[in-house]
């Protein structure tokens, strides 16, 4: 009997139903069939679970699969060494061949350079044959290394998307063919990172050398990137930036910067204007830029960023569909769907409609042990018991008694 209980409530815990949760949203009706996507926004995260375990489609009574993505996009490069041939100098420039011959495709070469603190212009051509005659120009790319002023370094060659078999590099003198040591190449499959924003602006101030900004962070919503805006006016910058929370512990660490220069003859321009962060609300974060002695940077806007997380699902035509969440005690689902999940580049987007309270909720039925739902009965049947069994010891000892 025991062991039925016990299956019912463990059963009524990991179950999902509708009168479980305290919110709910309606899905816009789809208008095509096949795979859909809701963007969560920070009324989800309020009211949800912090890791949005307990989300659930119905439709109406129906429970629907879905997936949760985070869309932090990313690449995928397949890197092969390739072979450095014929390092010579031709009218004072550095040329050098590279076999592609085993590289279906590709569209960047990263050099290994022995050479430090230069700044070089790199002209690429292509051709199927080693001693061809006609080389095809695929672009130049602006090489270096500012090892000395702390600001980088690049020595990767970026062409467009090629086959040719053989590449042809002319360098600037500043590198030497004695500072080709080696070059790999691949084929980049990049996908972009949707951001959005979150509504919280900060508050700056200036402490010491340090600039602070000082942001309140909504419960339960994550954060990953700072994203700061300097004055356009304001160039050749490369700040050490902390991230701190509440309680002064680190969340973070980075550099922002901006170069805008030429050298040789060369022009060189990066932007690196985020920082990514951890960090979870409630609470506040600072973001202390260390300016050291330089002048601080003209923060025009700050903007705390997180990645789109998007709610997969596939459904028909003019469905009408509900979201659910609100259920501490429900856990994330467990989909064939997720398992067999692929994201389709045709998938449209459905919007959320307004929160409203669950009609149909009720709670979940309280699992918490008899003791526990009864404290004032349990103490009356101990201070019961203690009298009754006073009472006896009482009786016994009389008893005991001679006469």
């Amino acid at each position: 009997m025991r062991a039925t209980l016990r299956l019912l409530v463990v059963l009524l815990i990991a179950t999902p139903s509708i009168s479980y949760f305290k919110y709910e949203r309606e899905l816009e009706a789809t208008r095509s069939s096949g795979q859909h996507y809701v963007a969560v926004d920070e009324t989800l995260w309020r009211h949800a679970r912090p890791d949005l375990s307990d989300l659930r489609i119905y439709s109406p009574e129906r429970e629907t699969p879905y997936t949760l993505t985070i869309e932090r996009g990313g690449s995928q490069i397949e890197q092969k060494n390739v072979a450095v041939i014929q390092p010579g100098t031709l009218g004072g420039k550095t040329q050098f061949l590279l076999d592609m011959s085993d590289i279906p495709r590709y569209d960047r070469v990263e050099l290994k350079l022995r050479t430090k603190n230069f700044v070089a212009h790199a002209r690429v051509e292509g051709c199927d044959e080693l001693h061809g005659m006609q080389w095809t120009v695929l672009g130049t790319t602006t090489l270096y290394d500012l090892s000395d002023e702390k600001l980088g370094h690049n020595s990767t060659l970026q062409i467009p998307v090629t086959a040719y078999k053989y590449l042809r590099v002319t360098l600037d003198s500043a590198v030497k063919p004695s500072d080709i040591e080696s070059g790999t190449a691949g084929m980049t499959l990049a996908q972009k990172a949707v951001w959005r924003d979150l509504s919280s602006q900060p508050s700056q101030a200036q402490q010491g050398k340090d600039t602070v900004l000082t942001f309140a962070v909504p419960a339960n919503i994550p954060v990953e990137r700072v994203l700061l805006s300097v004055d356009p006016e304001q160039q050749n910058f490369r700040r050490e930036v902390e991230i701190q929370d509440d309680k002064g512990l680190w969340s973070g660490a980075g550099e922002i910067s901006r170069i805008h220069m030429q050298r040789n003859g060369q022009r060189i321009d990066v932007e690196q204007p985020w920082l990514d962060i951890r960090g979870t609300g409630p609470g506040t974060l600072k973001a202390i830029i260390h300016n050291g002695d330089d002048l601080p940077l003209k923060i025009t806007g700050v903007r705390l960023q997180q990645y789109q997380r998007r709610i997969y699902f596939d459904s028909d035509p003019g469905s009408k569909l509900s979201l659910y969440y609100g259920d501490e005690k429900l856990g994330a689902p467990v989909y064939d769907y997720t398992k067999l999940f692929q994201k389709e580049a045709s998938a449209d987007q459905v919007q959320l409609g307004a929160e409203e309270p669950n009609a149909a909720y009720s709670g979940r039925p309280d699992d918490r042990p008899w003791s526990e739902r009864h404290p004032a009965l349990l103490w009356l049947a101990i201070i019961a018991a203690v009298l009754v069994l006073g009472g006896i010891a009482l009786r016994s000892m009389n008893k005991s008694r001679p006469a």
